[in-house]
């Protein structure tokens, strides 16, 4: 939208450096920020963490307990040939085996919901808050770039949770196998860990290397979801352009950027695995060895030999785990920096304190000595001054880059001014409730937006309440109603995205019915007509002076053609006011004008 009127032309590449969206990734491990903003989201599910975490606590004790069991039952009553001992030790085996299943079926039941209750608020706050923000945030920042934040970023945080528990489950794990190996022997517990400095040595090393093929494949997503966003926005031009080939060589090397990060990754994970268990396998061979000798010498149970042999299996699991943890808290954590990121993006257009509903308005509006920069120092609008009295019509003109649509998206307030004012009915707009303004001043962009919802269901948007009989009112007002009733379900036809199965130029007069169909007081219209036929812009001609009785509109229009009957049309250039007056007078007094109707009058289809 903000190309045509000069809005973005210094200003569409905005990088880092402008306010764009971080895709830098920290990697760490822990951020105290992070989880301090994620507690909130997690207080009112305190009740069900709780019951998880006795259930973690029941599934890891029965863990470190069952090999104690075989061995005891191994010594006491294999051995001894105690069939009655054997059977009684049988059913307390069954029993906890069953406490086992059980306490790790409902704890990972109840972290699965806690999370996805999680996830729902957070989308939903996230959705929330970038409804709030201003436009030049999406000025700065891609759509595929926003994107990834809302869904993989947050389904990367959804593993925070459990993976904390999961954790934690471990070390408890941890600490009460080497607490039970010690109680049974403490010669064989040291001789079992012997070679943990070894393989802490060997997790340190491949954590740093873990750490830069995880920044890599964030990056690598983001760009690839970017660019796979854009070209499916601007598929017409694509093809229109026949750039698609040249497309998929440019997407394939980003894509093969994000697969070479994920092979990479892939082998640093392989190289681990192997690792650990070759460790394991070595400290399980120590303390077969040396057990074995003492079980000879009968300073050790046969029993307890099994016991270590299995506590040293499982003292190596929950290692393996912690360090691919390790990895998943580095996921969840920028994850949260950069979701947390996002959520403390304020928006640029706020309203003051103080700030007050409008009342209902006659329409009179004043732009006076108004500046504007989207980028510092670099002026779209220069010391614009403008009265426009109620009921008037008034007419914006000039070359692409005067100025234009930055004019009227200072009205609507899609930006604040620089300096000076714009005030309507004498109130300055930065005093004013923003929602009480968009509920007497309507928009109409060049580019209609219609959403996937029914044709009705498009005029109404806002105003739900209308009945059918207002939105067929207002779709006869522009000229709509003919063409609406030539659709497969009528109004309740569903629109593809974007309004697809209409033309442009219906997809307009659908954009003018919902605009009318909030009676606005001020009613904006941004090259409005530019994508019309000849023949609808007759239609729209006779629905604007419907339209546009007593109203107050400010439009904005390369079609000479469409505003010569304007109260008063104003010239601009390079973001000033250089002449104004009615089409009559222009001609005479103004030569921009006449030769911007003079080049109008010779091709009057140019847009």
């Amino acid at each position: 939208m903000m190309g045509h009127g000069g809005g973005m032309g210094h200003g569409g590449g905005m990088g880092h450096g402008h306010g764009g969206l971080d895709d830098d990734d920290s990697g760490e491990i822990y951020n105290h920020q992070v989880v301090k903003r994620l507690f909130p989201y997690f207080k009112s599910q305190l009740g069900l963490f709780t019951i998880s975490m006795v259930m973690m606590l029941v599934y890891t004790s029965t863990l470190v307990l069952i090999p104690w069991l075989i061995g005891y039952t191994i010594d006491n009553y294999v051995l001894a040939n105690d069939l009655t001992g054997l059977n009684r030790i049988g059913v307390v085996m069954i029993a906890v085996i069953i406490a086992n299943l059980v306490g790790n079926y409902l704890y990972m039941r109840l972290l699965g919901k806690i999370s996805q209750e999680v996830l729902y608020r957070l989308r939903t706050d996230m959705f929330n808050h970038l409804q709030q923000l201003s436009v030049p945030f999406f000025d700065r920042n891609e759509v595929g770039r926003i994107m990834s934040r809302i869904m993989s970023d947050v389904g990367q945080l959804q593993e925070f949770l459990p993976m904390v528990t999961i954790t934690l489950g471990d070390l408890l794990s941890l600490v009460g196998i080497i607490a039970v190996m010690f109680l049974m022997d403490v010669k064989l517990a040291l001789i079992a860990i012997l070679v943990l400095p070894v393989l802490a040595t060997i997790m340190a090393i491949w954590q740093g290397y873990a750490k830069k093929a995880f920044i890599r494949i964030r990056y690598a997503i983001s760009v690839v979801n970017s660019r796979l966003q854009q070209n499916i926005s601007g598929v017409r031009v694509v093809q229109s352009m026949n750039r698609e080939n040249l497309n998929l060589k440019q997407f394939d090397k980003v894509n093969l950027d994000h697969l070479d990060a994920n092979i990479h990754a892939v082998k640093l994970s392989a190289i681990l695995m192997p690792t650990v268990d070759l460790i394991t396998g070595v400290a399980l061979g120590l303390v077969i060895v040396v057990g074995g000798t003492m079980v000879l010498n009968d300073s050790l149970g046969a029993g307890a030999l099994v016991a270590f042999a299995l506590y040293v299996q499982r003292f190596y699991d929950p290692i393996r785990n912690l360090t691919m943890q390790y990895t998943q808290f580095q996921r969840a954590m920028t994850g949260g920096v950069r979701i947390f990121e996002l959520m403390d993006v304020k928006p640029e257009v706020v309203d003051k304190i103080d700030a007050l509903p409008l009342p209902a308005i006659k329409g009179e509006i004043k732009y006076e000595n108004v500046c504007l920069e989207y980028i510092k120092d670099i002026q779209v609008l220069k010391n614009v001054n403008l009265h426009i009295k109620p009921g008037q019509t008034v007419a914006l003109v000039g070359q692409t880059g005067a100025g234009k649509t930055s004019m009227a998206s200072l009205l609507i307030r899609f930006y604040d001014v620089t300096s000076g004012r714009i005030t309507i009915d004498g109130q300055d707009l930065r005093d004013i409730q923003r929602s009480s303004l968009a509920g007497q001043a309507s928009m109409v962009l060049q580019e209609p937006f219609l959403f996937s919802i029914s044709v009705s269901d498009n005029i109404k948007y806002r105003h739900t309440g209308s009945t059918m009989e207002e939105v067929i009112n207002v779709a006869k007002a522009v000229g709509a109603h003919d063409f609406i009733m030539r659709l497969e379900n009528g109004y309740d036809t569903v629109l593809y995205e974007r309004g697809g199965n209409l033309s442009i130029g219906q997809r307009q007069l659908i954009s003018f019915a919902r605009a009318l169909l909030a009676n606005p007081r001020i009613l904006i219209l941004d090259e409005a007509t530019a994508n019309i036929d000849t023949f609808t812009e007759v239609l729209i001609q006779q629905a604007l002076k419907t339209v546009l009785k007593n109203r107050t509109a400010l439009v904005i229009a390369h079609r000479l053609s469409t505003i010569q009957n304007s109260d008063m049309i104003v010239v601009m250039e390079q973001g000033e006011i250089i002449a104004s007056g009615t089409h009559e007078e222009l001609l005479q007094d103004s030569p921009i004008y006449s030769r911007l109707y003079l080049l109008n009058f010779q091709n009057p289809t140019d847009t």
